[in-house]
């Protein structure tokens, strides 16, 4: 009997103690035993994205590798002051007021040839109205153009750019080339070698208005 009272005691004693230690770890270190209060997690707003400005959409323009684009149809002619063979000088700008019609071309090409008497052809028949047709020889010197000239009797005055660059300025990168210009000095038509009389026709009543040009 004495036994078991001292077994209880022992028991009721040690739950004291187990009690007594857990208010203590409660009392003095609350954060070991209580939860944590989680923290909703911050959201950082997404980075502003700069928004660039509409741009004005140009007015379409012609289609690269068109006529139009290739030949500048509707804008100033570029400059063209060149040596003229056989004295002088041609000056574009002093052309201004009359029709002016414009050929690159190089007497090593088998269409300018070929162009050449119809070109002579129509500066006759439309000296009148005005016209003033004149040729520009590339990267050639004056002796060969000049012999070239004379054999096909040539009226117009024929021009050097024996460097090419006056070419490059128009775009004339293949011969020959040809462009109407018009009183004002604005290019109004072109086209590339190897024409015929009808398409000579076509350029030349795009810079004479009211006259009538026949092949």
């Amino acid at each position: 009997m004495l036994g078991r009272l001292t077994v209880i005691i022992a028991l009721a004693a040690g739950i004291a103690t187990v009690a007594v230690a857990a208010l203590a770890i409660v009392t003095l270190a609350p954060d070991i035993v209580r939860p944590a209060v989680t923290q909703p997690p911050i959201v950082l707003p997404a980075p502003s994205r700069a928004t660039a400005p509409p741009v004005a959409s140009a007015s379409p323009g012609p289609p690269s590798g068109s006529p139009a684009n290739a030949f500048r149809v509707g804008q100033p002619a570029p400059q063209l002051h060149l040596i003229r063979v056989g004295g002088g000088t041609i000056d574009l700008a002093a052309l201004r007021g009359k029709p002016v019609w414009v050929n690159f071309m190089g007497t090593y090409c088998a269409s300018c040839r070929d162009e050449f008497p119809l070109m002579n052809g129509f500066a006759a028949r439309y000296e009148s109205a005005g016209l003033q047709v004149v040729a520009v020889d590339v990267n050639e010197d004056e002796a060969t153009i000049a012999s070239f000239a004379r054999q096909l009797n040539v009226t117009f005055p024929i021009g050097l750019d024996p460097d090419g660059s006056s070419s490059q300025t128009w775009g004339a990168v293949v011969l020959p080339v040809h462009y109407w210009i018009d009183a004002t000095g604005v290019i109004r038509d072109g086209a590339y070698g190897g024409i015929g009389p009808d398409i000579m026709a076509v350029g030349l009543s795009r810079i004479m208005p009211g006259v009538t040009v026949s092949p």
